[in-house]
């Protein structure tokens, strides 16, 4: 190396300035006081998260039981409403059960079970009704989404396809079909 080189690399070692010398317990300090809050904030967080996450399990749990209880439970106004129906029955069968027949004038007795029956029929139709439960309607043209043709018949007052029986009523619930009537068709 020649003597230039030598020189300028020495004058650069002796102006360059020493470093200061580190603090390491200041800035260790420094640094664990630091992580300590940073420890207690994860802390926190991890806490919020750990309730919300229970909050949220408990509101699931209380929902699927509220769902299970609303399922279980659905008919119960249904069912409230035709106890009524059901009452009238058991009183009609008991007045029949009650019956002497050596005194007992059977053209009025049938008269007075028809007449019980048509208001049994009509209660239970309002009942129905009440809970959207309507028959189906068979007068005209036959409809495969409401009636289900279990025989077809020669007819000279119907036209082909028109139905000329209900042979079982079909029921609709709301848009849904609960049965379909069951019909006889002209040919």
């Amino acid at each position: 190396m020649d003597k230039e080189h030598k020189d300028s690399i020495d004058a650069e070692i002796e102006t360059t300035e020493p470093e200061k010398p580190i603090d390491i317990e200041s800035e260790s300090s420094e640094d664990s006081s630091e992580i300590e809050k940073l420890k207690a904030e994860v802390a926190s967080w991890e806490d919020k998260f750990l309730r919300t996450h229970a909050s949220f399990e408990n509101t699931k749990k209380r929902l699927e039981k509220d769902k299970d209880l609303a399922v279980a439970y659905a008919n119960e106004s249904f069912a409230s409403d035709i106890l009524s129906v059901i009452d009238s029955l058991d009183s009609a069968l008991a007045m029949i059960n009650g019956i002497d027949n050596k005194n007992i004038n059977f053209g009025e007795f049938i008269d007075k079970v028809k007449e019980g029956l048509i208001l049994i029929d009509d209660q239970l139709h309002k009942v129905l009704e009440k809970h959207h439960i309507k028959p189906i309607d068979c007068s005209g043209e036959f409809d495969p989404n409401l009636h289900q043709a279990v025989m077809q018949e020669e007819s000279e007052e119907y036209n082909s396809g028109q139905i000329v029986k209900v042979l079982q009523k079909g029921y609709t619930m709301r848009d849904r079909v609960l049965r379909p009537a069951m019909v006889s068709t002209a040919k």
